[in-house]
């Protein structure tokens, strides 16, 4: 099935899935830019990309599944992969610079757990 034979429904659903997984990630990297300090800046992205992969990926499914006549659910491996890494990144980034921090006498530093 070529991209042209995909059902309405279906190509519509596909192009607001992946607009708006677009638009999300986006605005997780405007926030990188705009917010002032490291541990305000990591969310931003992190929720971005996180919510941003997870519709993408539907998008990818939903055209997948309809062109194929069958549901394809490989591309739940990647959102599980995704899901599972970034989130982690986070942590050890924070957990780093907080560190950095606290070694170089940051008044501005998180409080030492």
């Amino acid at each position: 099935m070529s991209p042209g034979d995909l059902p309405d429904w279906a190509a519509w659903l596909v192009s607001a899935l992946a607009l708006a997984g677009a638009g999300i990630s986006l605005v997780g990297a405007v926030g990188l830019i705009r917010l002032k300090t490291f541990y305000e800046r990591v969310h931003a992205p992190t929720l971005g990309a996180t919510l941003g992969m997870a519709m993408i990926l539907a998008a990818s499914i939903v055209y997948f599944s309809a062109a194929d006549g069958r549901p394809v659910l490989r591309d739940l491996l990647i959102g599980l992969f995704l899901t599972v890494t970034t989130p982690i990144t986070l942590i050890l980034l924070g957990r780093a610079a907080a560190y950095r921090d606290r070694s170089d006498g940051n008044a501005n530093a998180p409080p030492d757990p």
